[in-house]
């Protein structure tokens, strides 16, 4: 009984960081950036910058999860966290991109 009281809460956790970790809930708008003062580019650059890390420590996380094998589809549900988790460090990859190319030519 204990080890199925402490799968609940893993598998909680995945299903809840997978649907927060929709690649789609954001579009790169790189209007937006050219209207940006240098200081709100840096902050913008460090911003992303601490997103995508937490995004890939959120993904190490959840692949290195040692998932029973008597738990099914656990091992889908980490895999489909961890694609969406690298969908979204690849968009904000492309964001970062942006602010950079537009801090380049203004600052």
């Amino acid at each position: 009984m204990k080890t199925i009281s402490t799968a609940r809460p893993l598998i909680c956790s995945l299903v809840f960081v997978g649907g927060c970790a929709s690649p789609f809930h954001a579009s790169l708008d790189t209007a937006k950036y050219d209207r940006m003062s240098c200081v709100e580019l840096n902050v913008a650059m460090g911003e992303v910058a601490k997103e995508m890390s937490a995004t890939a420590i959120t993904r190490g996380k959840v692949a290195k999860t040692n998932i029973p094998g008597w738990l099914w589809g656990a091992r889908r549900v980490a895999s489909t966290v961890t694609a969406r988790q690298s969908a979204k460090i690849e968009q904000l990859r492309q964001q970062e991109a942006a602010i950079a190319a537009v801090r380049r030519s203004k600052c």
